[in-house]
C-alpha cells in the first residue's frame, strides 16, 4: 500500500515523532498545576512509578500493534479479531473528535506568543484579558485555522519529509526552551507586601517534596487517579496514535529501547514543566497562587510574567513558543491517526485525503472557536463540572472514550489474544523484552482494573456512589 511506502527513517526519527505526539499541552500547564495540588512530591513519586508499569503497558502494546500489524486502529483490531472491529472504529472516533479542538487551544497559545513578541505583555496578565480574547467572534478563530492550516500543510509532506523532518528540530529546541525557563525560575526573588522574601529555590523544594501532611486513603486515592489520569492522556495511548506511529517503524529498529526513551523524553518535559512554573508561580504568587487550576496557563502565568518586569516579556515569549511546539507536534500526530485511518478504510490518495480532512477541520476549529461567542452554551458534565463546546468534546473524547478504549484493549491483548501477541512483536527485532514479565502482569491483572476505576472516576460514576 501506498501509506506503508512512507516511513519513518529509523528509531531516532520515530522516537521524535512519537515523542512529540506524546509531549502536549497537558505536560506544559496540567502537571505543574496537578503536582502542585497533589502533595509536590508525593505525586511526582506516584505518577513515576505509573509510567514506569502502567504507562509502558499501554505505550508498547499500541506500538507493537502497529508494528506487527502495519496497519492503522481500525485495520488493526480487525487483523487481531474481526469481531473486535468495533474497537478499532472506537478508537478512530477519539482522534476525530480530538481534532475538532486541538487546533483552537493552539490558536490561543499562539495569540499568546504574538503578544509576547509583539512587547505587549502588560495587555495579557489583565483580569480579563483571557476572556475578552475568547469571546471574540474574530481573533480566537483566526488564529485556530492558521494553527490548523500549518497542521495540515506538515501532514500533507509525509511520515519522513513532513513529521519526522519538522519533529527532528521542533523536540531539541522545545527541551532547550524548557530548561532554560526553568533555570531562570530557580533564580527569582521576590519580597511581598507583609516583608516575606520568596525564592525560586523554595519553590523547587515546595515542588519536590513529598507533602504528606493530613494525607488520608480516600485522598492518597484521588492522588493517584490524577496521576494516572495525567499520565493516560499524556502518552498518547488509547486513540490510536501511537498504533499509527507503530506501522511506520522499520522492523530492525528496537520497540524496547523506542518505548524507554519516548517514557523518559514525555516524563522530562513534564517534570521540567514543574521545575519550570510552580518555583515562578511561588516567587509571585505563594502557594495559593497554585490553585489557578486550569486557568494557569492564560491567566496566572500572565501575570507571573508581568511581575516579572521586563525579562518577563523575553521568558514569556519562550515559554508560549515551547508550548507552540509541545501543541503542534501532538496536533499534527491526531490528523496523520485520521488520515492513515481513512486511507485504509476508504482506499483513498494520501494527500487528497489530508486536503479533504483539512477542509473539514478548518470548518470544525472555527464552529468550535465560536463556542465561547456565537455558539455559547453551558452544559452538565456527568463529572460535576460545566463546559462549553470545547469541553464537551474534550470531556467525550478524553474522559469517556479513551478510559473505556484503553479497558477493551487491556482484556483483548490479555486475554483474548494473551500478551504473546504484544511479547513476540518487541522481540521480533532480536532484542530481549526485558519487562516481558512485568508486561503481562499489567495487562491481564492490573491495568484492566486501574482503567475501569479510571472511567468510573472520570466519567463520575465513583463520585456519585461514594457521595
Amino acid at each position: 500500500m501506498e501509506k506503508k511506502a512512507n516511513h519513518f527513517s529509523g528509531q531516532l526519527g520515530f522516537v521524535m515523532a512519537a515523542a512529540g505526539s506524546a509531549v502536549g499541552v497537558g505536560n506544559l500547564w496540567r502537571f505543574p498545576y496537578l503536582a502542585a495540588k497533589d502533595g509536590g512530591g508525593l505525586f511526582l513519586i506516584v505518577y513515576l512509578a505509573l509510567v514506569l508499569t502502567f504507562g509502558f503497558t499501554l505505550l508498547a502494546s499500541d506500538i507493537a500493534i502497529g508494528r506487527r500489524t502495519k496497519k492503522s486502529a481500525i485495520g488493526a483490531y480487525t487483523e487481531m479479531h474481526p469481531k473486535w472491529k468495533f474497537l478499532g472504529v472506537l478508537t478512530f472516533i477519539v482522534p476525530i473528535l480530538i481534532m475538532t479542538y486541538y487546533a483552537v487551544i493552539g490558536g490561543w497559545i499562539t495569540k499568546y506568543a504574538v503578544i509576547y513578541l509583539t512587547g505587549a505583555s502588560e495587555a495579557a496578565a489583565g483580569d480579563n484579558y483571557f476572556t475578552a480574547f475568547i469571546t471574540s467572534p474574530v481573533s480566537p478563530v483566526v488564529y485556530a485555522l492558521i494553527f490548523m492550516a500549518v497542521t495540515a500543510l506538515i501532514v500533507y509532506n509525509g511520515v519522513r519529509d513532513g513529521i519526522e523532518a519538522v519533529s527532528k528540530w521542533m523536540m531539541p529546541i522545545l527541551l532547550v526552551l524548557v530548561v532554560i525557563v526553568a533555570v531562570y525560575s530557580m533564580t527569582l526573588q521576590h519580597t511581598d507586601e507583609s516583608g516575606q522574601l520568596r525564592t525560586g529555590l523554595a519553590g523547587l523544594r515546595y515542588y519536590l517534596t513529598p507533602h504528606v501532611e493530613g494525607l488520608t486513603v480516600g485522598r492518597f486515592l484521588q492522588i493517584l487517579l490524577d496521576a494516572m489520569s495525567q499520565l493516560f492522556f499524556s502518552l498518547s495511548v488509547s486513540m490510536g496514535i501511537m498504533i499509527t506511529y507503530g506501522s511506520y517503524v522499520k522492523r530492525e529498529v528496537n520497540l524496547n529501547h523506542s518505548v524507554s526513551q519516548i517514557e523518559l523524553f514525555d516524563t522530562g518535559v513534564a517534570l521540567l514543566a514543574g521545575a519550570m512554573i510552580i518555583p515562578a508561580v511561588y516567587v509571585f504568587s505563594g502557594v495559593e497562587g497554585m490553585s489557578a487550576g486550569p486557568s494557569l496557563m492564560f491567566i496566572s502565568l500572565p501575570k507571573v510574567f508581568h511581575a516579572m518586569g521586563k525579562a518577563g516579556g523575553f521568558v514569556g515569549l519562550l515559554f508560549f513558543v515551547a508550548a507552540i511546539f509541545a501543541t503542534l507536534t501532538s496536533c499534527i500526530s491526531v490528523l496523520e491517526s485520521i488520515t492513515a485511518n481513512c486511507v485504509e478504510v476508504f482506499h483513498t490518495e494520501r494527500k487528497k485525503t489530508v486536503v479533504t480532512l483539512s477542509v473539514i477541520y478548518l470548518a470544525a476549529s472555527a464552529v468550535v472557536a465560536l463556542g465561547y461567542s456565537l455558539f455559547y452554551f453551558e452544559a452538565k458534565l456527568p463529572n460535576g463540572t460545566t463546559g462549553q463546546l470545547l469541553d464537551v468534546m474534550d470531556y467525550v473524547s478524553n474522559s469517556v472514550m479513551m478510559p473505556f478504549i484503553a479497558l477493551l484493549s487491556t482484556i483483548l491483548i490479555g486475554w483474548v489474544k494473551k500478551p504473546s501477541f504484544v511479547i513476540e512483536e518487541m522481540e521480533s527485532s532480536g532484542h530481549a523484552f526485558r519487562r516481558k514479565k512485568l508486561y503481562t502482569v499489567m495487562i491481564r491483572y492490573i491495568a484492566p482494573v486501574m482503567m475501569f476505576v479510571l472511567f468510573l472516576q472520570s466519567t463520575g460514576i465513583l463520585s456519585g456512589i461514594f457521595s
